[in-house]
């Protein structure tokens, strides 16, 4: 448990960062803290309970707050829910222990297999599958492999989530999977999700699903990705598919609006919306209710963006404005009205 609050990884994201000295503190700071748990822990155990620590702290603790709002404030709840009653969460006590005892054996059950995976991967090179070491990785190049890793967790999501879990013409395999998958993920056939359904699968799909999308990404540019870029990557993943899962109608942002949207859409006609972003269900013809083009520029539209870039050109506008005047006064103006 030490090891788990002790994670810098947590003290950037809630460290406070008010002026330039506070922001050189904290940084010292995480950079003792790193260097401290690199040298003091394996790489595997710094890995395994960072990853786990972070889906505890920006999944399974916001899904259970959220699930208490669903139960004891319904009214309220449906309100900001799509699809209103039908997707507010199950109020049997024993429906609602076997969905967290579910989604509790898959959060174990990702990190044994990650656990398992990272090991052997180590002992077939001789070294940590990430760089654990105590040198922070460049700002530039944590953004280019969160980006990367993004890229192929878009990639890989859509093609597992449509040509396996929902198959329209599957093999036997897969026909077995994708029934697992339509009995736990998909058994409130019609309503929208809530955000504990994000690891609340049959084993198999949720790994396929949840799982591999993220960890295989990694595990391919694992000579080259830093142990806390992974983290940055799985700390951001989680929460926008904890944000994604909630099924409300009230999720901030121009991405994350439309991406909440195309999820709830999904779990209500099970037939469409198989990306996390929406956008290969765009190239390829498959999202529901507005495709991803569509969303953003509707969000756009909710927040008066258009508004606000006309608001701030003009200001521009204006300062530059002020600039050429002030430039084409004559030396005789300015000395005349400073007399």
């Amino acid at each position: 448990m030490d090891l788990l609050l002790s994670l810098p990884i947590a003290s950037y994201f809630f460290s406070s960062s008010l002026t330039s000295w506070s922001t050189s503190l904290n940084l010292l700071f995480f950079y003792m803290t790193w260097s401290t748990l690199v040298l003091s822990h394996s790489p595997l155990k710094i890995e395994l309970l960072g990853t786990t620590g972070l889906r505890i702290v920006f999944w399974l603790i916001p899904s259970l707050f959220f699930l208490l709002v669903d139960i004891l404030l319904p009214s309220l709840a449906e309100s900001i829910k799509y699809n209103g009653t039908s997707a507010l969460p199950p109020r049997d006590p024993k429906a609602l222990a076997r969905l967290i005892t579910l989604a509790l054996l898959n959060l174990s059950l990702a990190t044994l297999l990650e656990g398992a995976l990272s090991l052997g991967t180590a002992t077939v090179l001789g070294a940590p599958v990430f760089r654990t070491a105590t040198t922070l990785p460049l700002p530039w190049q944590m953004a280019k492999h969160v980006g990367l890793l993004f890229l192929a967790r878009e990639i890989l999501t859509y093609y597992i989530h449509r040509y396996i879990l929902h198959a329209q013409i599957p093999r036997r395999t897969t026909r077995r999977i994708a029934s697992q998958h339509k009995r736990c993920a998909h058994a409130r056939a019609g309503s929208a999700p809530f955000a504990l359904l994000l690891m609340a699968d049959h084993p198999v799909p949720f790994l396929l699903h949840r799982f591999i999308p993220i960890y295989l990404p990694a595990l391919v540019m694992h000579r080259h990705l830093h142990l806390l870029t992974y983290f940055l990557f799985v700390g951001l993943a989680t929460v926008e598919e904890t944000l994604a899962m909630s099924g409300y109608n009230i999720v901030p942002g121009i991405i994350m609006g439309g991406i909440a949207k195309r999820s709830a859409l999904h779990y209500a006609r099970p037939s469409g919306n198989f990306g996390a972003w929406g956008v290969l269900d765009w190239f390829h013809g498959t999202s529901l209710g507005g495709d991803v083009m569509r969303d953003v520029k509707g969000e756009a539209e909710k927040h008066h963006l258009k508004e606000r870039g006309e608001k701030a050109a003009n200001g521009v506008g204006d300062v530059f404005e002020q600039v050429r005047k002030g430039k084409r006064r004559s030396p005789r103006n300015r000395n005349v009205s400073a007399q």
